[in-house]
């Protein structure tokens, strides 16, 4: 690259001498430079007429491919330095389905107010989705509800939120539900594309094979605001963490109660295995980290 730099200077002054003096370096060094990247070619670049330098057939060939060369290299330097600087670039980063209701809104607004000039791409309708993104490669970390596949994966795990049982009949609410009686209950349930690896459904498969139960939904949803909406007509109950009931405004019209024994959503940052992150992932993260710790307040 630096002998394509001088190479380039002494073509646009026609002299080594002015081209040194422009590049603020001894002549003697430039000429070196460029006889070696002569002797590299195997072809002169230069022939000297009167006082001055012409290019060659070969210099003449040459210069159009080094002058793109070198804006290439520079604009890659300047991309890396965008992303460096938070100047520019793009955040790529996953969350479970139900954060943009109560979290990714706040989420991006603080992290735009920062750094305007770098893109967010936010995506991802289940944790299982943002998992299989990040492992392999298309997102660089992303926020889930565990449990996930962790292969290949950095798992940090962030704050607890309790899981509830949500009805619009109380009188289904008086004491704390097991997974017998959900078993034997009207029930609703979301992310009914994702239902075989969604982390809320294993959980409850899980608790209700240890029990010899089995949990099946009589109506199935992709999101749970219209898991919500269908158990505020009195069509089924279901379950929800007590943040969407209180952001979205549910905890007006429906009632809860507490699993026992009680049930846990684990929320976690995920990141590839040993994966050098951007500045720009790094500060969202940083700044999703203290939304989640918020909600646990």
């Amino acid at each position: 690259m630096q002998q394509l730099t001088y190479f380039l200077a002494a073509a646009d002054h026609g002299s080594f001498s002015a081209a040194a003096e422009t590049l603020l370096m001894a002549q003697p060094s430039l000429s070196e430079q460029i006889r070696r990247l002569e002797a590299e070619l195997g072809v002169p670049l230069f022939m000297r007429v009167g006082r001055g330098l012409e290019l060659t057939e070969a210099g003449r060939l040459l210069r159009p491919h080094a002058e793109r060369t070198l804006a290439e290299a520079q604009e890659a330097v300047e991309s890396v330095r965008e992303v460096r600087d938070l100047s520019g670039g793009t955040v790529a980063f996953g969350t479970f389905g139900s954060a943009h209701h109560y979290l990714l809104g706040g989420l991006v607004q603080d992290f735009r107010t920062r750094h305007p000039q770098v893109r967010v791409r936010a995506i991802g309708q289940n944790s299982a989705e943002v998992a299989d993104a990040v492992r392999d490669g298309h997102l660089e970390a992303g926020l889930v509800v565990l449990p996930v596949d962790d292969r290949g994966l950095d798992v940090r795990p962030s704050i607890r939120d309790e899981l509830l049982y949500v009805s619009a009949d109380r009188a289904r609410l008086t004491e704390p539900i097991t997974i017998e009686r959900l078993a034997a209950a009207p029930l609703i349930l979301y992310d009914a594309r994702w239902a075989a690896v969604d982390p809320t459904r294993r959980q409850l498969r899980e608790r209700a094979q240890r029990a010899g139960v089995l949990v099946e939904p009589q109506i199935e949803v992709e999101y749970v605001t219209a898991a919500l909406d269908l158990a505020v007509r009195g069509l089924g109950d279901t379950v929800s963490t007590r943040s969407i009931l209180d952001m979205r405004g549910y905890a007006r019209r429906l009632g809860t109660v507490a699993f026992e024994p009680p049930l846990m959503e684990t929320f976690a940052f995920i990141t590839r295995r040993n994966a050098r992150l951007s500045p720009a992932t790094r500060e969202f993260m940083e700044l999703a980290d203290r939304r989640v710790r918020g909600l646990a307040v």
